[in-house]
């Protein structure tokens, strides 16, 4: 893996019982990889994967058995948690972990955010509250690294005069996590950086060209800025049984509408039964090859990607982690 690259570990707490995803972690940094991304989920996708720990007490438990980047892809500051909240919890690693943290955020998904029994809102606004929250959260960093309070009312948010008491050197890098060519343009407009997930090479190139277009229309270069991808994917030791672990686990790659509306993992169980494993081309690399899923990382490193964090489907991770640390990580050129 070549200086200027960085490829991390995802976390799936989905899957994973909180205590193996920090020792997985441990091991995963072992094996070559550069940081962990923990995903935030109140509820699992499918009752089949089974965990659903807090994202916060993970990534902390990992950042102190582990050296590289912690960040949670995404969270959503805008149903479950007031986005102050939010900036608590990210101000308090970054203080734990100096430059080690960054902050992903997301629009939220009915799955996890309807738990709190709100009005679950269209697309739309969602996004707007999103970029809302991200607006309050900057603006809360800014002034409490400068000793002052802030207040806040927007049309969604409200903050009285207060400010984060406990504060790193350097407030978190806030990453926005879209798939969406509008909202990657907001991204570069706002955010210090984008994370997605793995999609045909054209479609996230679009996504990247429109979040230069945005990072350039606010006075910035979008080669600068952190451009992260996470990438689903399957591998085990045949074919055969990486397809096995794909529907299994992680249905939902397969599933060709958006998932953002369905609020219980027992619907999406349903659904998931109509998945084939053709519904996985061009969605997720199914493969016992290690060089058929470097082929593919190294399409992304080339799009501009500079930050990759590998998700496999399966309950494999130890062998997972084990052949990509020999077999994949090393051939990857940035």
């Amino acid at each position: 893996m070549g200086e200027g690259l960085r490829v991390g570990w995802t976390a799936a707490l989905e899957q994973l019982h909180p205590r193996d995803a920090v020792e997985l972690a441990v091991a995963a940094e072992a094996a070559g990889f550069t940081g962990t991304l923990a995903t935030d989920h109140f509820q699992p996708w499918v009752p089949a994967q089974g965990q659903a720990s807090f994202v916060w007490n993970v990534l902390a438990a990992v950042a102190e058995r582990t050296r590289g980047d912690v960040g949670p892809g995404v969270t959503a500051p805008t149903f479950r948690w007031h986005p102050a909240m939010v900036a608590q919890a990210s101000a308090t690693l970054a203080a734990m972990h100096p430059d080690r943290h960054w902050l992903g955020l997301g629009a939220g998904e009915a799955v996890n955010e309807h738990v709190v029994g709100q009005y679950w809102p269209e697309a739309p606004e969602r996004i707007n509250r999103l970029f809302e929250a991200l607006d309050l959260i900057k603006r809360l960093f800014a002034a409490s690294l400068a000793g002052k309070d802030t207040k806040f009312s927007g049309q969604w948010y409200r903050l009285e005069s207060t400010r984060l008491w406990t504060m790193p050197e350097r407030a978190p890098q806030v990453l926005v996590g879209t798939a969406g060519p509008v909202t990657a343009r907001r991204a570069g407009r706002h955010a210090d950086g984008i994370l997605t997930v793995g999609a045909p090479v054209d479609r996230l190139a679009q996504l990247l060209g429109r979040f230069a277009d945005g990072a350039r229309e606010a006075g910035r270069d979008a080669s600068t800025m952190p451009r992260v991808l996470q990438v689903h994917l399957s591998w085990a030791a045949t074919d055969e049984e990486a397809t096995a672990n794909a529907l299994r686990e992680w249905p939902t790659a397969g599933m060709r509408f958006n998932r953002a509306d369905i609020r219980s993992p027992f619907d999406l169980e349903q659904m998931a039964r109509l998945v084939r494993p053709e519904d996985l081309a061009g969605r997720m690399v199914v493969s016992a090859d290690p060089d058929v899923h470097r082929a593919q990382l190294q399409r992304y490193v080339d799009l501009g990607f500079d930050r990759i964090y590998l998700h496999n489907a399966g309950r494999n991770q130890r062998e997972f982690l084990e052949v990509f640390g020999r077999d994949v990580l090393p051939g990857l050129r940035p």
